[in-house]
């Protein structure tokens, strides 16, 4: 683990505060540090004829980079940037092996909490029974856990794009909760308490599933965006494939109350990693605490970051209402993000409703131990993977290469990938459907379902990077935010009717080919949203404030 990651994390900000800055010190701390010459208090800056010309260079850059910072004076003050374009301080210019630890680090936590939405329910049956309670209510806990997700990123997201709080501290305080809370949870004696213990559960699951997008463009140049996101992504696919298999297991063996001591084992483990090792990444952090330095050393109080710059101009309750606000904003008026969450969101209903089928079919239909029936999810883990394998290097062609080479491209680069995800989506429902019936082999229903993870998959990425590209980097948190809201919200009351939709619709011969069918029907029709996006994307994000037009 580098130096930096120490220092930077939540244990070493902690030590360096509590020692008085006597240990973990930046450079701007060291004896023999130089201070620039124009941080000195004296120092006036002298414009020159081309000083226009590089600040329009500069924005520019910093409309295709996450963390760049501009050298100018506000009024009288002076604006504190990275030392270079080479700074080792700015993540972006990390060595490569740091930034694939760091997104590493950010799927993991990803993992160990995604995990907990579903980890419990192979253990339903067993649930139900000690607490007296029907299936509908059995599965509330899930229902209001995904809410719970939903929800919190409302408040966390936009507390990261702010410079006073960052990204990492929020990760470890709210992980920090989210372990705490596994323990009451395992131990509850009645469904309402588990119930509201799962909402807090969720609730403060929340930030690695909307900022953890935003963290890994914090590291990766624009033109890799794509490709880091995806792979951070594949940590939150792990979780919803892995949870029931777990589950499974330690139901069997333990009991279902042991699945939420394993939640608290796992991301306990995660929390004890990260607390030493998840540096802070995002600039405008970063900036405030090296302007911080700047004036402790040099006695010049006009230095300022941007983001003390942008606080100082509002009242807290601006502050407040902006940070609470800006994510309902971004959900409403923003006719991309409205178009795409939707989407988004049916996908992701959909997919929680789909995932209700197995038990129906592999346990109710084929009579599969509990055991078996977690091994049918890693169906969809594989799916997901080849979907992966073809994604990136397509991506590559398409969108980094022609970057690289000074090429224009256009965020709509990523639109055709999303359609053929949903035409994928379609069959692989079409195919689960009709090949699951009680006599052929229990392999079709299974390729059906990878074939459904991958078009997920496609879509999923293809989407969430097209956002990426379309909106500011500094906003990225808020627009991931407002599709978490939106596709959780929406998705958390699926499971409550998916066995009744499988089971009313089932026949003798195709036990869940008619339920498949009507998800099948369904994505087929929302797929001419995609196709909206490809021929008419340039018009609907010219309309946006927030947007790189």
């Amino acid at each position: 683990m580098h130096y930096r990651f120490f220092r930077d994390s939540f244990v070493g900000r902690t030590i360096y505060h509590l020692s008085q800055h006597k240990y973990f010190k930046h450079k701007e701390e060291e004896k023999d540090y130089v201070v620039p010459e124009k941080y000195l208090p004296d120092f006036k800056e002298v414009p020159d004829e081309n000083t226009f010309d590089k600040n329009k260079e500069t924005e520019a850059d910093n409309a295709s980079n996450t963390s760049s910072a501009t050298i100018t004076n506000a009024g009288d003050k002076v604006m504190v940037t990275w030392d270079g374009d080479d700074d080792p301080e700015n993540p972006l210019n990390w060595p490569f092996y740091q930034k694939a630890f760091f997104i590493f680090q950010i799927s993991f936590l990803t993992t160990s909490v995604y995990m907990g939405s579903a980890v419990y329910t192979p253990g339903i049956e067993e649930l139900m029974e000690e607490l007296h309670v029907g299936r509908v209510v059995a599965t509330l806990p899930l229902t209001l856990f995904v809410i719970g997700y939903g929800f919190g990123p409302m408040l966390f997201s936009p507390m990261s794009e702010n410079a006073i709080f960052g990204r990492t501290s929020i990760y470890i305080i709210t992980l920090a909760l989210f372990v705490i809370l596994q323990v009451p949870t395992a131990l509850v004696k009645n469904i309402a308490g588990l119930c509201i213990l799962r909402f807090l559960g969720g609730f403060f699951a929340s930030p690695c599933l909307a900022t953890g997008g935003a963290s890994v463009a914090d590291v990766v140049n624009f033109w890799n965006g794509p490709i880091g996101i995806s792979v951070w992504s594949l940590g939150a696919v792990c979780g919803p494939s892995l949870g029931p298999f777990f589950g499974s297991i330690l139901t069997v063996k333990a009991g279902w109350r042991w699945t939420f001591w394993f939640m608290c084992i796992l991301s306990g483990f995660a929390l004890l990693m990260l607390s030493f090792s998840l540096p802070e990444t995002f600039s405008k952090t970063l900036l405030r605490r090296k302007a911080q330095r700047l004036r402790a050393l040099t006695g010049n109080t006009r230095i300022i970051s941007e983001g003390e710059l942008e606080n100082s101009l509002m009242t807290t309750h601006e502050l407040v209402v902006d940070t609470l606000w800006r994510p309902l904003e971004i959900t409403f008026m923003e006719p991309v993000v409205l178009l795409i969450d939707i989407y988004i969101a049916m996908v992701y209903s959909i997919l929680y409703l789909f995932f209700e089928v197995f038990p129906i079919y592999f346990v109710g239909v084929r009579g599969f131990t509990l055991v078996e029936l977690g091994t049918t999810y890693f169906s969809v883990l594989v799916g997901v993977c080849v979907a992966c394998a073809v994604y990136l290097p397509i991506i590559k062609r398409k969108f980094t290469d022609p970057i690289l080479r000074k090429e224009e491209v256009f965020p709509e680069v990523f639109i055709p990938l999303a359609i053929v995800g949903g035409f994928l989506l379609t069959s692989g429902l079409f195919i689960f459907g009709w090949s699951a019936t009680r006599t052929t082999h229990w392999i079709g229903p299974l390729f059906g379902a990878a074939v459904t993870a991958s078009g997920a998959f496609l879509i999923f990425q293809t989407l969430f990077n097209y956002m990426g590209a379309s909106f500011k980097p500094i906003y990225l948190a808020s627009v991931f935010a407002s599709n978490d809201v939106v596709r959780s919200t929406v998705a958390s009351v699926f499971p409550l009717f998916g066995a009744p939709l499988f089971n009313n619709l089932a026949t003798p011969n195709y036990p869940v080919g008619w339920g498949s069918s009507v998800l099948g029907f369904i994505t087929l029709v929302m797929i001419l949203i995609p196709i909206l996006f490809y021929l008419n994307g340039t018009k609907l994000r010219a309309r946006s404030k927030y947007a790189n037009n």
